[in-house]
């Protein structure tokens, strides 16, 4: 496959799995988005899988710029999070934006035949790039999960963006 064609297949999985993402912080309501039985909050989820969906997306962790209300505590999931305070949906919303606008510009400038770009990915960024919209698919399918179990609320699938 040429790499235009390539690079339009992959700007178009990264907007349909965002567009779904977008969903599971549009359709959550505020209690489920701050829970606290849960070890990892929906809205950490969520942070967390546009803090990946934007650092991967770089040709580097050099040349990526953190958004600028980015609070690395909150970059994992799993840790301690108590007494941080949560991301509102607004902000990530807001953020969301900033990735989409970063995907557009920075797929089609790095060949995908080349490095990922980051030392702990050792494979093509072609395959970084499937890696990196598998991660917002699976933390997506997790929201979405927690989102039908406890509101009966479902996302709807995006196949192409």
């Amino acid at each position: 496959m040429e790499q235009a064609k390539a690079v339009a297949s992959i700007l178009s999985q990264y907007r349909a799995s965002l567009a779904m993402l977008r969903q599971a912080i549009e359709l959550c309501p505020e209690d489920l988005w701050r829970d606290t039985q849960y070890r990892n909050r929906y809205w950490h989820i969520a942070y967390h899988t546009l803090f990946y969906a934007h650092l991967y997306v770089n040709a580097s962790e050099a040349e990526f710029e953190p958004w600028s209300k980015h609070r690395a505590e909150c970059r994992m999931l799993g840790g301690e999070i108590e007494g941080i305070e949560a991301y509102s949906k607004s902000e990530l919303l807001e953020y969301l934006l900033i990735c989409l606008a970063e995907i557009e510009d920075n797929v089609p400038k790095v060949a995908l035949d080349g490095p990922s770009g980051f030392g702990w990915l050792p494979f093509s960024r072609l395959e970084a790039h499937i890696y990196n919209i598998g991660h917002i698919h699976q933390h997506t399918g997790q929201l979405g999960e927690r989102l039908r179990t406890v509101c009966d609320v479902g996302i709807k699938w995006v196949g192409r963006g």
